[in-house]
C-alpha cells in the first residue's frame, strides 16, 4: 500500500509538510509562501514554562498554527483528529491510506529511530507525512531528511503518543478541500499584517519585547544562576534557533525568500529590499548562535560576554522592530 506521493526535502517540518500534502493534491506552492502566508515568523518567551530544565523559548507559533492559517487564508480545508486511544489512532490512518489520503502527523522527534543520535531530545512539535505501508512498516515522507524511509506500528506509536510538553495525542491531519482558485495576492497581505502585529505586539512574552527580555535576563542568571545554568539556558536558545527546524537564523532566511516572491507577485520592489534586510538580519541571529556555542563549550574567553551576549540581541531586537514597521508600512 503505497501512494504515489513526491517526497520534497525543506528546512521546516510543518512548512514541509504543508507543503507536500497541498502539492499531492495538486496545488503547487512552495515552502517559503507557506511559511509567510501562515505568519511563521515569531518569538516568544515564556520564563514560566520550563522544557527540558530551561526556560520556554520558541521562533515559531504553536504546532500546527502555520499551516492552519495559510490554509484559512487560502480558502483550504483541513481535517485535524486525535485519539485517545492508540490503537484508534492507528485505525484511522491506516483508513486513510486505504482511501489515498496521504497524511500529516505531529510526533515526538526523541523516538525517532532514523534521527542521528546528537539530533535526538524531548520536543513534541515535530511533523511528517506517512504516505503508505508495506511488510507491516509505515513509509515515511520526514521533509527535513533527503529520503523517505520507514517506521514500525510500535515505532510510530511511540512517537505519536510521546510525553512531557505539547504532547501530540496521536494527531493526524489532511487537506479535505482545495478550491479552484487561490487568491494568493490577498493570503500574502493578510499573512504579512498578522506577522507585523504578533511581533510588534505591546505584551512582553511575544515578539520584539520577548527578545528584549530575554536579552536583559542574561547576565542577570549569570548573576543569580551561575555560569552551568545560564550557559544550560544559553544552550536551549540556541537549539530553539538552530536545531528545531530552522529557528531563528533560518527562519528569516525562509522569510526573506517569501518576501522575494511576494514581491513579484503584489509588482511591490519595496518587498524584495526588505526581503534583503530581513536576510542580513538571519545571518546576526546566525552569529550569535555561533557565539553562545563558544560559551557553552568554554571556548569564549571574555570576561563580560553575558552582557556582549546581552547587547547583540537587543540589538537584533530593535533592527527587527524597525523591520516589521517598515514592512508594515510596505504592505
Amino acid at each position: 500500500m503505497e501512494l504515489n506521493f513526491e517526497h520534497h526535502q525543506t528546512a521546516h517540518c510543518e512548512n514541509g509538510v504543508a507543503s507536500n500534502l497541498l502539492l499531492n493534491k495538486g496545488l503547487k506552492l512552495s515552502e517559503p509562501m507557506i511559511f509567510g502566508i501562515g505568519s511563521g515568523l515569531f518569538f516568544v518567551y515564556l520564563p514560566f514554562l520550563k522544557v527540558n530544565f530551561a526556560p520556554g523559548f520558541s521562533y515559531r507559533p504553536m504546532p500546527g498554527a502555520i499551516f492552519s492559517k495559510a490554509a484559512k487564508r487560502l480558502g483550504i480545508k483541513i481535517k485535524r483528529e486525535k485519539f485517545s486511544n492508540p490503537a484508534e489512532a492507528q485505525k484511522a490512518l491506516e483508513r486513510n491510506l486505504n482511501n489515498n489520503i496521504p497524511t500529516g502527523l505531529q510526533v515526538g522527534v526523541f523516538n525517532l529511530t532514523y534521527f542521528p543520535e546528537e539530533y535526538k531530545f524531548h520536543f513534541n512539535a515535530h511533523n511528517l507525512v506517512v504516505y503508505g505501508k508495506e511488510d507491516g512498516k509505515f513509509l515515511i515522507s520526514d521533509p527535513v531528511m533527503d529520503y523517505t524511509t520507514t517506521l514500525t506500528e510500535a515505532e510510530l506509536e511511540k512517537v505519536r503518543y510521546a510525553k512531557g510538553a505539547l504532547p501530540p495525542k496521536g494527531h493526524m491531519y489532511y487537506p479535505t478541500y482545495i478550491p479552484d482558485h487561490v487568491n494568493l495576492e490577498e493570503a500574502i497581505k493578510k499573512g504579512i499584517k498578522d506577522t507585523c502585529k504578533n511581533m510588534l505586539a505591546p505584551v512582553p512574552i511575544i515578539g520584539v519585547k520577548a527578545m528584549r527580555w530575554v536579552a536583559r535576563n542574561i547576565p542577570k542568571w549569570a548573576a543569580k544562576k551561575g555560569t552551568k545554568t545560564t550557559n544550560h539556558y544559553l544552550g536551549q536558545l540556541i537549539r530553539m534557533q538552530e536545531e528545531i527546524g530552522t529557528g531563528g537564523g533560518g527562519f528569516r532566511f525562509i522569510y526573506g525568500a517569501f518576501l522575494q516572491e511576494a514581491s513579484v507577485i503584489l509588482k511591490n520592489d519595496e518587498l524584495r529590499e526588505l526581503s534583503k534586510e530581513i536576510t542580513a538580519i538571519g545571518d546576526l541571529w546566525r552569529d550569535f548562535a555561533v557565539d553562545i556555542a563558544r560559551v557553552y563549550k568554554n571556548r569564549n574567553s571574555k570576561s563580560d560576554i553575558y552582557n556582549q551576549l546581552s547587547k547583540s540581541m537587543l540589538h537584533i531586537a530593535d533592527l527587527e522592530e524597525a523591520f516589521y514597521k517598515k514592512l508594515r508600512k510596505a504592505i
